[in-house]
């Protein structure tokens, strides 16, 4: 047991840490929905302030709660009000938020622009990879947002081909299923899909795979199994 532990004081930490929470999450709610990737610096600063003081309110006994609790709705309602005002003036968004950056154009790196956004070439490669382009050339645009996330536009030939393209008519989109989870049947998935356990096993045998413990992820996709097996090692080891 740990020497001289105040019981008072921990019990005490239940309550501010509740309230902390609670706070937290109205001012999200006040924000809006935003993933982090689409965080501009200024709420990532804001947001991490935000965390300090929450963190200061519960484990620091010296700092007064009612202190935490003003700070994090005085930076809550800047965040806020810079975000109306972002929304009403191009000047202030421009600021605050960023602009895009053009990075990529007709499948020529713009360095000068990298080093506008302090980018190495690593990074640059990855983000590609990231939108689906492992060739460069094959990129018409890439634009850095100011959110961090690349935008890429392929070159026309390059462009995947639409069922508009091939005058296929239109069929209605579906999810994906997954009834395989890290070598476990997922009963429930199985029965929306309209499926049962011996259709899966019947196809799992048919791809040559004894039992779903094999399987990391197994999902139905128009009426098929695709399964995606575990320990699968990649040959290519070129990436730095």
């Amino acid at each position: 047991m740990v020497k001289n532990m105040n019981i008072k004081q921990v019990l005490e930490i239940i309550p501010s840490s509740l309230g902390s929470l609670l706070t937290l999450f109205l001012i999200t709610r006040l924000l809006g929905k935003k993933q982090v990737s689409q965080l501009s610096l200024f709420d990532y600063v804001i947001g991490i302030s935000i965390g300090n003081f929450s963190a200061e309110m519960i484990i620091n006994r010296d700092v007064q709660y009612i202190n935490g609790i003003m700070a994090i709705l005085v930076f809550g309602f800047v965040a806020y009000l810079v975000n109306l005002l972002s929304m009403k003036s191009i000047w202030i968004r421009r600021w605050v938020m960023g602009c895009p950056t053009i990075i990529i154009e007709d499948g020529k790196i713009i360095e000068k622009n990298m080093k506008k956004v302090n980018m190495d070439i690593n990074d640059l490669l990855e983000l590609c990879r990231t939108a689906g382009y492992f060739h460069i050339e094959e990129i018409a645009y890439a634009i850095l947002e100011a959110s961090g996330q690349l935008s890429v536009l392929p070159k026309t030939k390059y462009k995947p081909v639409t069922q508009q393209d091939m005058h296929i008519s239109n069929t209605k989109e579906s999810l994906d299923c997954n009834v395989i989870i890290d070598g476990k049947y997922m009963p429930h998935h199985i029965k929306n899909a309209n499926k049962n356990r011996m259709w899966v096993e019947k196809e799992l045998k048919k791809q040559g795979y004894s039992n779903a413990e094999m399987i990391l992820l197994g999902i139905i996709h128009d009426n098929k199994l695709i399964l995606f097996p575990k320990n699968n090692q990649s040959s290519i080891d070129v990436l730095e």
